[in-house]
């Protein structure tokens, strides 16, 4: 067997305890009693030593040299460039470190589902002093190897070929000409009339509304499912997809749009192209191109006025009982398009995302590569949040830095991927409608013209070519931000 064939065996036994893992991870997030968590995180932390171990073989160093003087087609040097990414980024950290990070990270995640919930920073501060010290610990040494800054190194994880310094420029720019958009939005949008939802929104109708959208986005529910966790989120595999929202029975908005989102991501994972399963050429390109798929139905489609009118029936359809007037058109165009300042990324308007995105980067940014402490992000958060968004967080920590889920577990460099993906989408979708009649293909209600042109361009190139040459193969040109600024001109203005 050829030293690349080889290469290729072994990828597809890592991926089938990567798929292990994944789903273990979703039941911890969805369904496991609370009195199973320790177990749970000692057993997963110990699969995550042996698939640390696996990507760490000697043999591994013999077989890429042997494979890289092999005759490879273009589609094989693509795959031998990934799986030789993969196997040296868990090369450069020792088992101990990669066994310690999943444990710190699994009990500080467990204790945040309720500390946040009581506003306990001081018990909260104690897991994750563990958790930014072993992060640190990993940055440092995939600095030491890459030859990177440490919080460069980290989001090279999640963001190949992106660096702090474009994204400093990148968002430099956007904090230049978004404060005064905001503004003119809030204002123009000031005297608008509209009816919130009020009385109660029955889970279960919620579920089954939410089930209906994701039909109408043609999720493959052979291959998925819904379910329901504090954070919402997309997990599992690409034949077995898992996403999740949350409900509030008072309104209906938040997990709906949610739904709309999580199928953005489980729609490319669905698409990722099956001959390469199991290979890391194979899977999402970059976290960035993962949130443009989720941004671009949640944003450039969900909110269109296309596809609103379709969530207006739907909704009144599963909500009698309430104002009809609730469930017009024109006033779930105002529920869907509102700009406000708030506190809660994961809630916020289109408009002001970016804003808790860039906060969270430069704080991110400033933890990993030393210059602030982690008792420091409180006050730097309330700080950052007075500048950008006229807020206080002052002693609101469950509602600011306590808020998210990806400290708990160390995933920093992964907050840029948001802000870069609603750039991509706004891309994606100007050049999309130069070949397709976006609007009148949303109205009629089968949207596989837009989903033909993403599986073509995107998904069944997986990550057979760098982030830029995706980009660039799909669009004409590397990543454009003014794509971005005028969507939000065009649709709020």
């Amino acid at each position: 067997m050829s030293a690349f064939n080889k290469l290729k065996q072994h990828s597809q036994k890592i991926s089938h305890f990567n798929h292990l893992a994944a789903i273990c991870g979703w039941d911890q997030a969805a369904v496991m009693p609370a009195g199973g968590n320790q177990a749970r995180s000692e057993a997963m932390a110990e699969l995550s030593v042996h698939i640390h171990g696996l990507h760490t073989q000697p043999q591994l160093e013999e077989w890429f040299a042997a494979a890289e003087s092999e005759p490879l087609n273009t589609q094989d040097k693509a795959t031998l460039r990934e799986l030789k990414r993969q196997w040296q980024q868990a090369n450069v950290l020792p088992e101990d470190l990669v066994q310690a990070k999943s444990l710190a990270g699994s009990k500080c995640e467990h204790a945040w589902r309720t500390q946040r919930g009581e506003n306990d920073w001081q018990g909260f501060e104690k897991n994750w002093a563990e958790v930014v010290k072993l992060s640190q610990e990993e940055a440092q040494i995939r600095a030491e190897a890459n030859g990177l800054s440490p919080y460069d190194a980290m989001l090279d994880i999640y963001e190949p070929g992106t660096n702090s310094a474009s994204l400093d420029v990148l968002f430099s720019d956007v904090k230049a000409w978004l404060p005064d958009l905001i503004n003119q939005v809030i204002d123009k949008q000031a005297s608008e009339q509209f009816i919130q939802p009020q009385g109660k929104f029955d889970t279960n109708q919620q579920k089954a509304l939410g089930l209906e959208v994701m039909k109408l986005l043609q999720f493959d529910f052979n291959h998925g499912r819904l379910d329901e966790s504090v954070h919402p989120f997309c997990g599992g595999v690409p034949s077995d997809v898992r996403i999740t929202t949350r409900y509030d029975e008072s309104e209906f908005v938040q997990s709906l749009m949610g739904i709309v989102h999580e199928t953005g991501h489980a729609r490319y994972e669905q698409g990722l192209p099956k001959s390469l399963a199991g290979l890391p050429s194979g899977e999402a390109r970059s976290m960035g191109i993962h949130e443009s798929q989720s941004l671009f139905f949640e944003m450039q489609v969900g909110r269109s006025e296309a596809f609103i009118a379709h969530l207006a029936r739907l909704a009144g359809q599963h909500f009698g009982g309430h104002n009809p007037e609730l469930f017009s058109q024109a006033n779930f165009q105002k529920l869907y398009t509102r700009v406000k300042k708030d506190f809660i990324r994961v809630d916020a308007d289109e408009l002001t995302y970016p804003a808790h995105v860039i906060l969270r980067y430069e704080i991110e940014r400033d933890l990993i590569n030393g210059k602030i402490k982690h008792t420091d992000v409180p006050e730097l958060w309330n700080q950052k949040m007075q500048q950008y968004l006229g807020l206080s967080t002052e002693d609101n920590y469950k509602n600011g830095c306590m808020q998210d889920i990806h400290w708990t577990d160390g995933a920093f460099g992964y907050f840029p991927s948001y802000t870069l993906g609603a750039m991509y989408a706004a891309q994606f979708m100007s050049t999309m409608r130069a070949t397709v009649d976006v609007d009148s293909a949303i109205r009629s209600g089968d949207l596989s013209p837009l989903f033909t042109w993403l599986e073509e361009k995107l998904w069944s190139q997986g990550s057979l070519l760098t982030t830029d040459e995706l980009v660039k193969q799909a669009t004409g040109e590397i990543l454009n931000a003014n794509h971005f600024k005028q969507h939000l001109i065009n649709r709020y203005l």
